[in-house]
């Protein structure tokens, strides 16, 4: 929002995909000729321009990652995550106008992150064809989650068991590795898989232990609890969960508390500690949405800029204005999911 700032050309595939999944949360609830047009066109650029084929695979599809329109200097590939979330974003999509994805095509994304899973259940977060194919030099906290619950969402359309077992073995894993760890990432879109797949499936039909699950659950929402925000001297940051006042933790770890709601049993006292964090959170967020102008609606990256002897406090300072798609996404679907408990 300062125009001092020029902002560098560049787009990034994954947050169209997350943008379309919070569109649709939104337009099951307030249904306007506007919101739809906009859903289809975002859908349509999502199917027919970056998903294709792997070299040499044509019964797998992928979201690719181009570098003429992400522009981030990086040779062209597919992101674990990106697929994730294409999928989730066109599933999400089919609610809407079914048949607008071939379900064919759709069988074919899931049968790439099949493909990217590894046996113990973890994945390769990348596939750089110039690099030899799948790729793990790197791994991404968020992209199991996101492969997990677009596996989860497309077994709720075919009911194939491939993409139910897939995506329980990836979130076995993730439960599995931070088992014995006491202060583990706040994966939320992992819960938002769980919830997903808890929500489709009974006790006897889940190939992993439900309690598993829900115990990694309350790990994460341990973590997140954690991190809420109780600050007098900065009262404006209270009911977020970051230090410097971001927005976008805020809205992502309200997402995960308030799937986990979905899913965790009546008797675990850590309910009524989530119930009574959520709704601050919730006003945090509504205090620093932009109430008017050109941007009426849009969220920031933080609530004010940082002291000026605070590390890094340059680059934060320029960027505390910045709005981004995904600060919207996340924020949207987080109120979206708050009205959804409360009417309930």
């Amino acid at each position: 929002m300062n125009p001092a700032v020029k902002v560098k050309e560049k787009y990034n595939i994954l947050r169209h995909a997350g943008t379309i999944y919070a569109l649709t949360l939104y337009y099951q609830r307030h249904p306007t000729p506007q919101v739809r047009s906009v859903l289809e066109k975002a859908s349509q650029y999502l199917r027919d321009q970056p998903i294709y084929p792997l070299p040499n695979q044509n019964n797998l599809l992928a979201v690719w990652s181009e570098p003429q329109v992400n522009h981030s200097g990086n040779p062209l590939q597919v992101k674990l995550g990106g697929t994730g979330l294409g999928l989730v974003a066109l599933l999400s999509m089919e609610k809407i106008q079914p048949g607008f994805t071939a379900r064919s095509d759709l069988q074919k994304l899931g049968q790439f992150l099949v493909y990217m899973q590894k046996e113990d259940g973890s994945f390769y977060s990348k596939y750089i064809p110039s690099q030899g194919g799948r790729w793990d030099q790197w791994q991404s906290l968020y992209y199991p989650g996101e492969a997990a619950l677009g596996l989860a969402m497309l077994y709720e359309q075919d009911q194939s068991q491939i993409w139910l077992n897939a995506a329980a073995k990836a979130l076995a894993y993730l439960a599995h590795t931070r088992e014995a760890q006491t202060n583990i990432p706040a994966d939320h879109w992992a819960l938002l898989a769980t919830a997903q797949l808890l929500s489709l499936t009974n006790e006897k039909e889940l190939p992993v232990s439900k309690e598993l699950l829900i115990n990694h659950a309350i790990q994460i929402c341990e973590t997140i609890l954690t991190e809420r925000i109780r600050n007098p001297q900065h009262p404006n940051y209270n009911g977020g969960f970051s230090k410097q006042g971001k927005v976008t933790p805020t809205a992502t770890r309200l997402e995960g508390l308030q799937a986990a709601l979905m899913f965790l049993p009546a008797n675990q006292e850590i309910r009524q500690r989530i119930q009574s964090a959520v709704p601050p959170g919730i006003n945090f967020l509504l205090r620093v949405q932009v109430k008017e102008g050109n941007f009426l609606g849009a969220f920031p990256r933080a609530v004010n800029q940082i002291a000026a002897d605070t590390p890094d406090a340059k680059k934060f300072n320029r960027r505390v204005t910045e709005l981004r798609i995904d600060y919207v996404q996340h924020a949207l679907s987080a109120l979206i999911q708050y009205l959804d408990i409360v009417e309930d």
